[in-house]
């Protein structure tokens, strides 16, 4: 157990960690990509939903 504490800290250790500005710019990135492919799956349900009202 000990060992794989050890070796798992030493290993966090070489990660390279980003930056407080990188992780704003990434945050912001995903949030924004979050947003996009929710307005389009708004709009493709709100078509499909008229195409099956149409279709009704």
């Amino acid at each position: 157990m000990f060992s794989y504490i050890s070796e798992s800290w030493a290993e966090l250790k070489k990660v390279r960690w980003p930056s407080r500005k990188e992780l704003t710019s990434y945050t912001l990135v995903v949030v924004f990509t979050v947003v996009l492919m929710t307005i389009y799956f708004w709009v493709l349900d709100i078509g499909i939903s008229s195409l099956v009202e149409a279709i009704i």
